[in-house]
């Protein structure tokens, strides 16, 4: 019996990569995808890379409806818009999957102090789940209100996990420096994101205010055990797809290079979609372009008595809408590589 999805806000770039994935999944079937701004139109015309892969027409939200005929809603709005659907979901017993902000943040406080909006469903807080598999993979399978990550916070929480669980680095010293790709600032018009601003350009933004910083150290804070306070710089890259985190952290104690990777290789030894790379090999974003996975490569400074972790993913796929379905495998009870095992387009 086929998954019936909808997904709400599916013109966004988040939107049409579910689209993508989940037309090639063989459980999961799409009944409706909503937009504000091409209503009426087939979606295929809106994304012509899915022409004959996927038929649907783009409709005006009718949440009732949606609720009526899906197992499954994709929400892929700006954040403070996912709200009223999980108060809605939740009363009818429906699965919801949420790709903004609403729900990552446990506090309620931090997250009107952050994104300077008040949060209309306190109450789901407690339910919602942070949907990170490779961390918390036991309470995605039993949700029914999943927050799906951040990409800055999925690239540098994998990065940092097995250093903060086998608690090896100061907690204090943690620098995080991460690098995307303009299809992370959404498909909206802007002038930042303009071709002649992008190209040939390389900036930060945002610096010590970026609205990931706090979700990152709540689930840093949950894996270490207390909290956490990191540093956290993103920059914008000339490229469509992809970051590349940096993160460095001070050694609680020396540490050999061999030492260190085999940490990483236990941590993630089951894990399908994290590839610690050999000793010696960098993650690249092109490697993962595409994909589903977090690339990782760990490299022991015995000069300054740190560790640098480099962590690659496609922002568009394990940080977003990959990871979305990789989180709707697990909550209905499917090998979570449905529908996104395979390498990277290359080159």
């Amino acid at each position: 019996m086929s998954i019936k999805i909808s997904i709400i806000g599916a013109t966004g770039y988040t939107g049409a990569e579910l689209v993508r994935l989940l037309s090639g999944h063989p459980e999961a079937e799409l009944v409706a995808l909503t937009t504000q701004s091409y209503v009426d139109m087939p979606f295929w015309e809106v994304y012509p890379h899915l022409y004959k892969y996927n038929q649907l027409i783009a409709e005006k939200m009718d949440l009732a409806r949606l609720l009526d005929q899906s197992d499954v809603l994709f929400v892929a709005l700006p954040h403070g818009h996912a709200m009223p659907v999980a108060l809605e979901a939740a009363r009818r017993g429906k699965v919801v999957i949420d790709l903004g902000a609403d729900f990552r943040l446990n506090d309620y406080r931090v997250y009107e102090e952050w994104y300077k909006v008040e949060h209309g469903a306190r109450e789901l807080l407690g339910t919602a789940v942070y949907g990170l598999p490779e961390v918390n993979r036991a309470a995605v399978g039993k949700a029914s209100l999943v927050a799906n990550p951040g990409c800055y916070p999925t690239s540098a929480i994998l990065a940092l996990a097995p250093l903060l669980k086998n608690k090896l680095v100061n907690l204090r010293s943690i620098i995080i420096d991460s690098k995307s790709g303009v299809s992370g600032a959404g498909r909206g018009l802007s002038l930042g994101s303009h071709f002649s601003e992008v190209n040939q350009n390389f900036k930060a933004y945002n610096v010590a205010i970026h609205r990931h910083t706090p979700e990152i150290e709540q689930e840093l804070g949950k894996i270490a055990g207390e909290a956490v306070t990191v540093s956290f710089t993103p920059h914008l890259l000339p490229v469509t797809r992809g970051i590349l985190s940096t993160v460095y952290a001070e050694l609680a104690s020396p540490l050999r290079q061999e030492e260190i990777q085999e940490i990483f290789l236990d941590y993630y030894q089951d894990e399908y979609f994290v590839r610690v790379l050999p000793q010696g090999m960098l993650p690249q974003i092109k490697w993962v372009a595409g994909t589903n996975h977090c690339d990782l490569g760990v490299t022991v400074d015995t000069r300054t008595g740190r560790v640098v972790v480099i962590s690659a993913i496609d922002n568009l796929v394990k940080g977003a809408s990959g990871q979305a379905v990789q989180n709707m495998n697990i909550v209905c009870g499917l090998p979570e590589y449905t529908a996104l095992a395979g390498p990277a387009l290359y080159p």
